[in-house]
């Protein structure tokens, strides 16, 4: 089966879409996050494109969809079209003129809700007719399907067609509130660490590191609630410099190495890297971060 054959058969495009997703995805809940619909949605739209294609795409079993030999091959030619269509949507929008529109920035939370959100009346103040959607999130957003213009990442992408340049540097330290500290030995600290999520994280390793056979009696899956947990006596964290060196209700705490840091990068895909709007906001967004404390 090749795309001459969808070309021959009458079907709703976003059908396709929502099946190309689901394809992706593997389940009708994620696909449905993906998508900011209900699950049923996808499912009513994957029964559509089987009707208009006269093909079983899917097996349903009693708690899952498994895609059949035929979905399997729909999916294959779906994802390409999938593809050219978001490089349409790119194409067309580095062609707009004028500073005008809607530019996306997906960033961890802390770093969009600490670094990005307080600076945005410079932006609206040299470049009123931009209108920002801030998403923070954890996961790496995918700038070629168009889940956002920009990103910043705490490490370098990899993919095809993105673009990296690096913002700066974002150290980490050890922090405890002082009473805590002085009312234990050492061998009786306890450490605030991320969830499963940080595991791959270097911060992560050096909690834990630290720590040694200290227990771990908080794992949150954000760096406010560490942070906020650390304020509250419950242990030791490692915690962003820029968030909790000016914290008057913490202090760092002796380690070696003292301190550690990663990289800030600044993520735009190829496409869109002349459009003007998204200019603007990397240029805003290069001066959020050009006095972070390393």
């Amino acid at each position: 089966m090749d795309a001459s054959v969808l070309a021959s058969r009458s079907f709703d495009w976003e059908d396709l879409h929502h099946f190309a997703v689901f394809a992706r995805e593997k389940t009708l809940s994620a696909a449905a996050r993906r998508l900011d619909v209900d699950h049923a949605t996808v499912a009513r739209r994957i029964v559509a494109l089987e009707t208009s294609l006269a093909l079983k795409l899917v097996d349903r079993r009693a708690r899952s969809y498994e895609l059949t030999a035929d979905g399997r091959r729909v999916a294959a030619i779906a994802e390409r079209m999938d593809d050219e269509a978001y490089a349409l949507g790119r194409a067309a929008r580095s062609l707009q003129k004028g500073l005008d529109g809607e530019v996306a920035i997906s960033a961890p939370p802390a770093l969009s809700s600490s670094r990005i959100a307080p600076c945005l009346d410079r932006l609206r103040s040299a470049h009123p007719g931009i209108i920002l959607r801030l998403i923070g999130e954890k996961r790496a957003a995918s700038l070629s399907r168009r889940e956002a213009d920009l990103a910043i990442r705490l490490s370098r992408p990899t993919e095809a067609g993105l673009i990296a340049r690096k913002l700066g540097s974002l150290g980490f330290a050890l922090y405890a509130t002082n009473s805590y500290l002085s009312s234990l030995p050492s061998a009786g600290y306890c450490f605030i660490a991320g969830d499963r999520d940080f595991d791959d994280l270097p911060q992560q390793h050096w909690v834990k590191a630290v720590a040694g056979s200290r227990p771990i009696v908080l794992q949150a899956n954000d760096q406010l609630s560490q942070l906020a947990a650390a304020q509250a006596g419950v242990g030791i964290a490692a915690l962003p410099i820029y968030l909790a060196d000016n914290d008057p209700m913490l202090v760092r705490v002796t380690a070696k190495p003292a301190t550690i840091s990663r990289d800030i990068w600044l993520v735009v895909h190829r496409d869109l890297q002349k459009s003007p709007p998204v200019r603007a906001v990397m240029d805003f967004l290069a001066d959020c971060f050009a006095d972070m404390p390393r």
